[in-house]
This record gives C-alpha cells, structure tokens and sequence, in this order.
C-alpha cells in the first residue's frame, strides 16, 4: 500500500453522486432513515454519508456494469459479494441476490448497537455474539427498505459472527491490558518493551485487524479524557447512541528517536505506510500516514525533519535526536510523546464544518481559522487547553537549550497548547491531506506561539 513521494489523491464527484442518489431513494422510502437524520444533524452536526457502513443493493448486471465503470473493485477474502472503491472515502456496496433477506437499505455504523437501540427507543435482535467482529441489527424495515445498525471490530467483513466464549474474555482482557500501559516512564526504553509485549500479545490473541481497533478505541479513551472539546461531542452523539464511529484519522506525534520504533509498532498491527509528507525547511516537518484498511482506520504520525531528511524515507530510517526542536519535537519534550505520555495530538473526525463551528461554541468550545478550506476539503482545529508541564521537563528543555528561560518560566506558569478535536469535511470522495496547509497550522500550534 505504501505510496510514493508525489502520490496524490484525485477527488470522485460521480462515486459520491452514486451514492447520495441511492441514499436519497432510502431515504425517500423510510420514514424513520429521514427521522433519525433530521436529529443527527440537529443533535450532532453530523451528516447521514459519514455514518453510512454501506448500502445493500439488488444485485444486476446493470449496477455490476455502473460500478465498474466507476471503478468499484470486490472485495476479497469474504462470502458475501461486497465492492469498495479504492481511491475514496465512501461506504461499501454489498450486493444482494433475489433469495436474500436483506435485498436493499442502509446501514448505520455505530460503536455500540445496544446504545443506538437503547436511545433511539428501538428493538431489535442484534445478530452476533456480543464484542464480536461484526455486528448488526434490523432496526427499520419499510417499502422493501432496510435500515440496519452494525458494529465493527476490526474486520472488513459483512456476516455477524460468534466465536465463542473464549473470544469475548480474550477481547476484553486484551482492551484492559492497552488502558493499563504505563504512562510517562522515566526508563522509555523500559517504556517501548512494555509496549511490544502489550501489542504482541493483542495480536497472538485476536488478530492484528482487532488489536488495531482495540489500540486506537484505548487511544481515543484517553484522549478524550485530557480534551474538553472531545468530551462535549462525544455527549452529543452518544444522545443518538452513536460513539466515535466518525472517526476520520488519529494523530500521533513523536520524538525523532522514537519515530521508527512507533513506526514498527502500528506495523505489528496490520498498518500499511501510506503517503508521506514532506514539507521541507519552511515547516520543519514530516509525518507518515498509515492505514489498517481491514480495520478501516488511519494514522498520521508526525515528526521533526531537517530539510536535507525530506529525500529520505524517514519512517524506515533511525533519525537522530537534536537538541533544536520544531513545533512536534517542543510538544514531545514538554508534554512526552503521544504513544508513551501525552495521548494523541488530536483524532479528526467528520462534521458537517458549519454546522459544528457554529453549534459548539453554546458549550465554550472554538474552533481556530481552517487550516483547509476547499469545496473539497475543509478541516479546522478546536482552540487547545493549556496543559500543565512537569518541572523536570522545563528543567531538561532548558539544559538541551531547546527553549530559553524566559520561556520556560511562561510554561511554568501558564502551560502550554495540548490536544485538539479536529473538524473535518469532506466532499467527493477525498480521501487525502493537503501538505501545505497542514504545514501551516503545525506552524500555528507551535507552543512558542503561545496557544491560539
């Protein structure tokens, strides 16, 4: 999967028109689709694209012909006949036969389908055995048309599961043991071996797909509970049972000497290096993009670079420590990296842009200027809180002369900027970043600058 250095992504109004035409039919036909989305956009300032798992559609030689001159590829390895396109950020397609029992509808991802039943005030047999790797239940059924709310844990699979009882212990012994890694030991080296056990073990007993969602559902746990903007959307769309599951990436930052070891580590977890990003002397930076698509995740990893490091591949290469730090190195050094101290840097997700920005601010959250503003791509930052920064940490900073006194003393006492709720929009099918403008908002959240 991994992409060459100028690998763009191209942008497929036509993929995202197919899709709103078909979802615009259920929507036409179920009365409860057309409910439930006049409350998420309202409750939530989300759209109805960004929760939709995948369509169900009649099988025929028609829609096979459509779809392939859209470029859908099947995908391999399963029973039922599912199709992606690999060039967008848009639900699959599962084709269904003249005998199945499901012949057309939606269905809704979410991270937990007793909760969606729970406080949408709905019943339903949920098919698949509790924490299994797919899940899904019959929520609506009108005109022939089905609404379906499914689970997903680390699998591109579309048949609900039960593996057994030893599973589900597995699983959650497994979502126990990332939540008690430690956190900020002085020993990192200590630190990285804990780490590789944790995730060897994840993957000895689950597979790499589910110790990836498991990981990244850890991650977004302990996010959360350092974010304050976080904590306010995630009460949103819990009121409609819905969780996270518009995650779009999760961003990790690192020291240089630790950015090849965290490389290594997603790898033991099913993630593929994707594009890479090189932004040269003007931003001082770099990050590597991973993908675990059978868990359908993604990563963005950053990292200090020196301008003569943008021709290498730096996610293979051992980069050695300096004590001048840029904007990811300084935020490392205060506050630890993402993967050992610090949680991640942000998780964006996806929103209608306005409508959040807007809606939000009743609760004491802002959002910066968009650092990205195309018809095609709009992403924002929330204004960071200042977390509090440990005294050794300054102490060494200053030792290293990676900052000076003065501005040791203002982090003393102020702080400095921590994570963020990123906003993110998308729009037909883009599936990339744009490297400019995230280089200038990683300019912007350079703690030197102070905050916002």
């Amino acid at each position: 999967m991994e992409q060459e250095k100028g690998f763009y992504w191209e942008r497929h109004a036509r993929v995202e028109k197919f899709f709103l035409k078909n979802i615009d039919q259920c929507r036409k036909e179920s009365t409860a689709l057309a409910r439930f989305e006049a409350r998420l956009v309202k409750q939530t300032d989300t759209r109805l694209l960004d929760w939709i798992d995948h369509l169900i559609l009649p099988d025929s030689t028609r829609l096979k012909d459509t779809m392939d001159g859209l470029g859908f590829t099947r995908i391999t390895g399963i029973e039922v006949k599912a199709y992606l396109h690999p060039g967008v950020l848009l639900p699959a397609i599962v084709l269904a036969d003249r005998s199945a029992d499901l012949k057309q509808g939606v269905a809704l991802r979410v991270e937990s389908i007793s909760d969606f039943l729970q406080v949408n005030n709905m019943r339903a047999e949920i098919e698949g055995q509790p924490l299994a790797p797919f899940r899904r239940a019959v929520v609506a059924v009108e005109n022939d048309w089905v609404v379906l709310a499914v689970e997903r844990r680390g699998t591109r699979d579309f048949v609900p599961t039960s593996p057994g009882d030893r599973y589900g212990r597995d699983y959650l012994e497994a979502l126990e043991a990332w939540q008690n890694i430690p956190r900020g030991l002085e020993d990192e080296e200590q630190a990285w071996a804990d780490l590789k056990t944790t995730v060897d073990n994840l993957v000895r007993k689950l597979g790499p797909d589910t110790a990836a969602h498991i990981v990244c559902l850890g991650e977004r746990f302990y996010w959360q509970s350092r974010n304050y903007a976080a904590r306010v959307q995630k009460g949103r769309q819990d009121t409609l049972g819905l969780g996270w599951a518009n995650h779009d990436h999760h961003t990790f930052r690192s020291s240089r000497h630790n950015f090849a070891k965290l490389i290594s580590l997603f790898s033991r977890l099913g993630f593929e290096r994707r594009e890479r990003f090189y932004a040269g002397e003007e931003a001082g930076w770099g990050a590597q993009v991973m993908e675990n698509s059978a868990a359908g995740l993604v990563l963005f990893l950053d990292v200090d670079l020196d301008p003569e490091e943008v021709d290498v591949d730096f996610s293979q290469t051992e980069l050695p420590a300096r004590d001048r730090l840029g904007t990811v190195g300084l935020w490392c050094g205060l506050h630890g990296d993402s993967i050992l101290k610090a949680g991640m840097h942000h998780l964006a997700a996806r929103f209608d842009f306005d409508l959040l920005r807007e809606d939000i601010a009743r609760f004491g959250v802002r959002f910066m200027a968009p650092f990205s503003d195309f018809s095609y791509l709009r992403q924002a930052f929330s204004v960071a809180e200042n977390w509090r920064i440990e005294l050794n940490r300054l102490h060494e900073l200053v030792a290293r002369r990676a900052i000076t006194s003065e501005q040791a003393e203002r982090f003393s006492e102020q702080g400095a900027v921590g994570s963020h709720l990123e906003n993110i929009q998308r729009q037909e099918g883009y599936k990339g970043f744009n490297k400019k403008n995230v280089s200038a908002i990683i300019r912007e959240t350079d703690p030197r600058k102070g905050g916002d």
